[in-house]
């Protein structure tokens, strides 16, 4: 602002203008509108004005503008350039509604809009839509050309799976919404859209199916939408970290995933789904704990294996924060309940080791997380080799240099391996293993124990989108606990999740004569 000040006190004016011009109208001289258009594209090469002239209609001069790289031009040029230059053979088109006589006797796109705003004007040429203006009319059209390349369609490598559809999300959003439309072919599907970014004027678009999805939980949602005030967003964990409840919280109230099949499973669930322009995946709300533990792949195999499957996941979650907590507290202070065999031969093993159990525990997880970030970022086959080979050649150093005893090396494999079945949960378990692994170097297991309650009364405490977080985690009735720790086969579960699709609640039309069961 003080930059602005200055050079309008200064005599120039241009910065001023610059910024005022961005948000007027357009006038009726073609010649002001480049003019100005110019200006506020100042220093852009990549923008193209192209000028045409045609002698057989009136008025006879145009311009079309457009961003080099971002436009289909063989569509710009078959359906915008090439039928305006030979509009004269349409027949005779009236000065009076020029414009909308131009799109329907002359133009062959099927999508354009008629303008006034300098706003929309310039974020179409930026979005990479073609823009046509014709002197003395106050008015523009925006043509959708968009040509820009983006990716195939692929199956996600963070969500593979064994069965189920291979298909992911890419970085085009209208490819993404064609997915999820492709699956849920109803017209109660809505889509709302948005854009959000100062700068950046990245849209966004909110959906949820009508007459399922709480109201409430939609208002929501497009509440906080319009609260985000930030210059862009190159990503929806932007929106993500902006749009979530508590947001000091590590425990995610909001879900992402890059599978079309589970983005219609939800807003079947009546959730509400938000897809960012750029990025693959796709936000979900309300976002409970259950999820974390359930998998698109439990809903195409049989429900015996996919209730099996998530019982090794909550058995995987509770080793993974566990057992380097309760390890370090048994040796520590309660040796007297460990078996006696056991105890010498861990005894034994610690022998020679100068670090204390806790130190031993904490070092270890730190260098196996450091082998894990660095097979993630690596390239995949050096990847591999360098998580694998650095797991066992660092641990047989570390126990061959007695800086740690080979029952360390167990519980921390064992500790990284159980986390593996909960990759969407990884940081979560890394930070709640941590502060319960201090708790019981310090306390034992009594400190273990208060780190457990402490968890459960942070997370009991937390809420998505007004929906309690730890809603069905304990079910008191037998319908609750039929897609919680076991999945239960699809002709028992007939009403969607509470607090959520209770608008709509049953899921089968056999629900109600079935409501005792």
């Amino acid at each position: 602002m003080f930059r602005i000040l200055k050079e309008i006190l200064s005599g120039n004016t241009n910065v001023g203008d610059k910024e005022t011009e961005k948000h007027g109208k357009l006038e009726k001289s073609l010649g002001k509108n480049i003019l100005r258009l110019k200006r506020i594209f100042e220093h852009d090469e990549t923008i193209v004005y192209r000028e045409i002239i045609n002698e057989n209609l009136y008025p006879s001069k145009f311009y079309i503008l457009f961003t080099e790289g971002m436009v289909n031009k063989e569509v710009m040029n078959e359906h915008l350039v090439e039928p305006l230059m030979k509009a004269a053979e349409k027949g005779h088109i009236a000065h009076r509604h020029f414009l909308d006589e131009l799109t329907k006797k002359v133009l062959q796109s099927g999508d354009i809009k008629t303008t006034d705003s300098l706003d929309e004007i310039i974020a179409a040429i930026l979005y990479g839509d073609t823009v046509l203006l014709a002197e003395g009319i106050a008015e523009g059209l925006i043509v959708n050309t968009k040509g820009w390349q983006f990716r195939a369609i692929e199956e996600p490598q963070s969500e593979s799976g064994v069965r189920g559809p291979r298909e992911g999300f890419i970085e085009s959003m209208i490819i993404n919404i064609s997915l999820v439309k492709r699956k849920i072919k109803n017209p109660d599907l809505k889509f709302r859209f948005k854009e959000i970014g100062e700068r950046t004027k990245t849209k966004v678009c909110i959906s949820y199916l009508e007459g399922v999805a709480n109201d409430k939980i939609v208002e929501e949602a497009m509440k906080r939408l319009d609260q985000i005030k930030i210059d862009g967003i190159l990503d929806s964990g932007y929106i993500e970290e902006l749009i979530k409840d508590a947001p000091l919280s590590p425990w995610r109230t909001v879900g992402t995933t890059e599978r079309p099949d589970i983005v219609a499973a939800k807003l079947l669930e009546g959730r509400v789904a938000l897809f960012c322009d750029g990025s693959p995946f796709v936000l979900t709300m309300p976002f409970l704990v259950l999820e974390y533990f359930q998998a698109n792949e439990d809903y195409y195999h049989n429900y015996y294996f996919a209730s099996l499957n998530r019982i090794l996941r909550y058995t995987a979650c509770f080793f993974s924060i566990s057992i380097p907590a309760i390890y370090v507290a048994l040796v520590t202070y309660h040796q007297e309940m460990i078996p006696t065999p056991l105890l010498i031969s861990i005894a034994a093993a610690k022998k020679g080791v100068p670090f204390p159990t806790i130190f031993q525990a904490i070092a270890m997880g730190l260098a196996f997380e450091i082998l894990r970030e660095a097979g993630i970022r690596l390239p995949r086959p050096i990847g591999q080799a360098v998580s694998i080979v650095g797991a066992l050649v660092l641990g047989e150093a570390a126990v061959r240099a007695q800086l740690v005893g080979a029952p360390m090396v167990i519980v921390t494999a064992l500790t990284g391996i159980s986390s593996f079945l909960l990759p969407q949960m990884l940081g979560e378990l890394i930070l709640t293993r941590l502060i319960l692994l201090l708790l019981s170097g310090f306390l034992g297991l009594y400190g273990f124990m208060f780190g457990v309650m402490g968890l459960f009364i942070h997370l009991m405490s937390i809420r998505s989108f007004g929906v309690p977080y730890m809603l069905d985690s304990m079910p008191l009735n037998k319908q609750d606990v039929k897609d919680t720790a076991i999945r239960a086969p699809w002709w028992y579960m007939y009403y969607r999740p509470k607090l959520i699709g209770d608008k709509n609640p049953a899921r089968k039309e056999d629900a109600k004569r079935q409501k005792g069961e």
